[in-house]
């Protein structure tokens, strides 16, 4: 639910009120029953969990955020595992022979 501010006219306090959407604003304080009005102030937004960062959504041969293409170096690291695994497999058999 949002957090609303009200300043009243009469004593000058500002004070905040949780409130829905559909709620009517307030017109009385109920402190000094005098006429309130509504601010307007800076919302309260917190952005977590994936998704809020470039990084995040990189596209295959755009630049991320640690320097490797998306896709491409993912493939270099997981080619030159498999390479390597190959080449020693080749020099196995060539022994074996």
């Amino acid at each position: 639910m949002p957090l609303y501010e009200y300043r009243c006219d009469q004593c000058d306090e500002i004070f905040e009120v949780m409130q829905k959407f559909s709620d009517e604003p307030l017109s009385t304080h109920d402190k000094c029953g005098g006429a309130v009005r509504r601010l307007i102030s800076a919302p309260a937004i917190q952005f977590k969990g994936t998704g809020w960062y470039i990084t995040d959504y990189a596209r295959a041969g755009s630049q991320g955020g640690n320097g490797k293409n998306g896709k491409n170096g993912a493939a270099e690291s997981s080619g030159g595992a498999s390479s390597k695994d190959s080449s020693s497999k080749s020099t196995d058999t060539a022994a074996k022979s």
